[in-house]
């Protein structure tokens, strides 16, 4: 986020506003000058393009911070020409248009987040703010784009393949050129500034890298998290009456109710038998699939194809993280699970994301045996970061024969619960 965000909250509406927090933070981050073909070359220069109240705002703001002049700010009343919003164009400057590094002159005690160094005749540098509780998700934007960038081929973008390529996949200048930006622009996005860029532009990116809809859903939830201000969402740990009841009303087919961190908080009969093992865990809180996944030694035995089911749970952790960055308890998870499991930190790596809506999924139960099972899974729009997944099979086949043997095995685990002397093994 540019230092100066706050002083383009006068623009007249969000589309200019973006298009100054783009120029802005782009200044901040490389030093550029605007010469008079819209590039930066002194302070004086700059009041002389920007509206009177931006223009009053950012030069009170450099005095406060102690910025030299050779020269007064110029006054509203001097100027004689203000910026028009259009003529902010998120396009990078030529390299003729760079200032050197080395004529940055850092200011000796700066104040935080506010212009610091230079004269009217030297450029100068903006001192980034704090994040104010924003997602700092350069890193997260950095490492999605690179990795869905080496997953293309030139000959899958249509590309010549060249020679002597160093990378895999395409290179930055090749996703520039099909997306429609400079190569300068695009390396800077893939930096993680992507705070302010439009609909448009992460469209053309998502094009030119072939992302699919959960890629594109990804990349448009890491853009809200980096503009958007922090919005605290209470864990989804209960389950409303009505939502139970619905549960129960299912009884031939086991449903659950989860959260984004994988905690199954709500299941019927048939889910609670089905998830048996999972809900075996000896920990506070509601029982966890990821950490059952990757922590537990029976996760192996009631996942067969557990590769599979791995990079499937982990998917849906990455799409959650990207979808609600300041859920502490995911990202403690997500901590745990990157420390304590190998398996998990190197998926976590890959940054896979996925939607998980149908499907077939295949469970070893420890007492049924194998259950291979369609699902349906639906987030709850009434009750945002829970997720409904049914699970059903097709009447006159194995599947459904053994879900009538679940149902059987589910009655007699609640009768022997119901006992003095409650019945843990499954058999």
């Amino acid at each position: 986020m540019s230092a100066v965000l706050p002083l383009v909250d006068g623009w007249p509406d969000d589309e200019h506003r973006q298009k100054a927090r783009f120029a802005l933070d782009f200044l901040a981050d490389s030093a550029y000058e605007w010469n008079d073909d819209q590039a930066l070359v002194s302070p004086a220069s700059m009041g002389r393009k920007l509206p009177p109240a931006l223009r009053e705002e950012l030069f009170a703001t450099a005095t406060v911070s102690g910025l030299t002049r050779s020269t007064p700010a110029p006054s509203p009343s001097s100027a004689t020409t203000s910026l028009s919003p259009n003529s902010l164009t998120s396009r990078p400057l030529s390299s003729a248009t760079r200032s050197p590094r080395s004529a940055i002159q850092p200011l000796q005690t700066p104040m935080a987040g506010h212009l610091s160094g230079g004269t009217t005749s030297t450029p100068f540098t903006l001192r980034p703010l704090p994040t104010m509780g924003k997602v700092d998700n350069r890193d997260e934007i950095r490492d999605f784009l690179a990795t869905r960038r080496a997953k293309i081929t030139p000959q899958q973008a249509g590309l010549a393949p060249g020679t002597r390529r160093r990378v895999p996949g395409l290179r930055r200048e090749e996703v520039a050129v099909l997306a429609g930006v400079s190569t300068d622009w695009y390396t800077r996005l893939e930096k993680g500034h992507i705070s302010g860029v439009s609909e448009e532009v992460l469209n053309a990116v998502a094009r030119a890298l072939q992302l699919d809809a959960a890629e594109r859903a990804h990349l448009f939830d890491l853009a809200r998290a980096a503009s958007a201000r922090p919005r605290s969402r209470p864990p989804a740990q209960k389950v409303r009456t009505g939502l139970q009841r619905m549960l129960d009303a299912m009884s031939d087919a086991p449903a659950i109710i989860r959260n984004g961190r994988m905690d199954i908080v709500a299941a019927n009969q048939l889910g609670r038998a089905m998830y048996w093992p999972v809900f075996q865990q000896r920990r506070t809180g509601p029982p966890n699939i990821a950490r059952f996944q990757f922590l537990d030694p029976a996760g192996r035995d009631f996942f067969p194809q557990w590769d599979t089911a791995a990079d499937t749970i982990v998917a849906l952790l990455r799409t959650e993280a990207g979808r609600d960055p300041y859920n502490k308890d995911l990202t403690d998870l997500i901590g745990e699970l990157c420390t304590r499991s190998d398996d998990f930190r190197g998926r976590w790596a890959q940054h896979d994301v996925r939607l998980h809506h149908t499907g077939t999924k295949t469970f070893h139960h420890p007492a049924i045996g194998e259950l291979i099972l369609d699902y349906e899974s639906m987030d709850l729009h009434a009750d945002p970061g829970l997720n409904l997944t049914v699970y059903t099979a097709a009447p006159d086949t194995p599947a459904h024969d053994a879900l009538r043997l679940l149902a059987s095995w589910a009655a007699t685990q609640e009768n022997a619960a119901r006992s003095p002397h409650d019945e843990r093994s499954p058999h």
